[in-house]
């Protein structure tokens, strides 16, 4: 028998019988996987960075040093950042290992190194996770995490939780877009995103996708997970703002007609910062994994280019190193 959504409301437009959908119109056509291999292996792409993968990682790398008690935001990579404020300490889609894959000896490669050992993290309260993709969701490191700190809380899309049961990771709170929980004082609201889900050939949107909004005294971060543009993401900032600090995606976004119904490319990510009223961003998902045909110093580029043709500097969209932080 077909598989059914059991958390399915008619009453919500991202609900659907057989899983979840986006809000926008699906943008991938029949046999559009099979071209984007097909021609990326024939133009031998994604292509090094300019200078090449070790002068990359010398200018854009460092060890992330978590010392002293002030309030800060570290970026350790990919979509995993580290945010301490008024004693709550939470990590996004935490992935340190070396590949975003099922496999140990297959799938996208780490390019540059991970900025911390999981055994090394500081305490972890809260585990937000944007959906089950495999460079979002790391199995050994959220056991990591679950095992150095149990009290710790994970956040996670309706229909993940089914997976960290089988995993036997309690602590979990699964969130369908617009609902809240309280964490020691802290709101998380878990808000839409233009992507989808699958963790195998067998489960695609099964599980919901999305964003978590921290709101604390007044303060709110947003981390945005993967997404795709859409003008009905403003309702982030109408509902959800006004947003302090945002963790915007940059990178995975060539080719533009396959990419950008799932990934904003730099200046899609400046014309969400904007239109949410962002006051500050930082950029991540870029400089680790080459999961789309865009190098791994292209992002960082554009991203410039965007800010000036907005009006904007790197302090409004901030560049960080891998394993780089910033005071809030």
């Amino acid at each position: 028998m077909p598989w059914t959504n059991p958390y399915f409301d008619a009453t919500k437009a991202h609900h659907a019988r057989d899983g979840f959908r986006n809000l926008e119109p699906e943008t991938r056509q029949p046999g559009g996987l099979k071209r984007w291999r097909r021609e990326r292996k024939e133009q031998q792409l994604p292509r090094p960075p300019a200078e090449g993968y070790e002068a990359f990682t010398r200018r854009w790398w460092q060890p992330a040093d978590f010392a002293g008690t002030d309030d800060a935001a570290w970026w350790l990579g990919h979509a995993t950042v580290l945010v301490r404020r008024q004693g709550l300490t939470v990590i996004t889609d935490p992935v340190l290992g070396q590949r975003a894959s099922p496999l140990s000896f297959a799938g996208p490669l780490r390019r540059t190194p991970t900025p911390v050992e999981a055994a090394a993290l500081p305490r972890i309260d809260v585990v937000v996770i944007s959906h089950n993709h495999y460079d979002h969701l790391d199995r050994a490191s959220v056991h990591a995490i679950a095992r150095q700190f149990p009290a710790a809380v994970f956040l996670v899309p309706l229909g993940l939780k089914r997976w960290f049961d089988r995993e036997r990771i309690g602590n979990v709170r699964e969130l369908d877009w617009w609902a809240s929980t309280e964490v020691n004082g802290s709101v998380f609201t878990f808000v839409p995103a233009r992507h989808w889900s699958a963790r195998t050939l067998w489960d695609r949107n099964r599980s919901l996708w999305g964003g978590w909004v921290m709101a604390q005294d007044g303060y709110r971060f947003w981390f945005a997970g993967d997404t795709g543009y859409s003008d009905q993401l403003a309702e982030i900032g109408r509902r959800a703002g006004p947003i302090d600090l945002a963790a915007l995606p940059i990178g995975a976004y060539a080719p533009r007609w396959f990419m950008h119904g799932q990934h904003v490319d730099p200046a899609e990510a400046v014309r969400l910062h904007k239109e949410i009223g962002c006051q500050r961003s930082i950029a991540i998902h870029w400089g680790v994994f080459e999961l789309a045909d865009d190098q791994l110093d292209e992002p960082p580029r554009l991203l410039g280019e965007a800010l000036a043709g907005e009006g904007l500097g790197p302090d409004d969209f901030m560049l960080l190193n891998i394993g780089g932080r910033i005071a809030l």
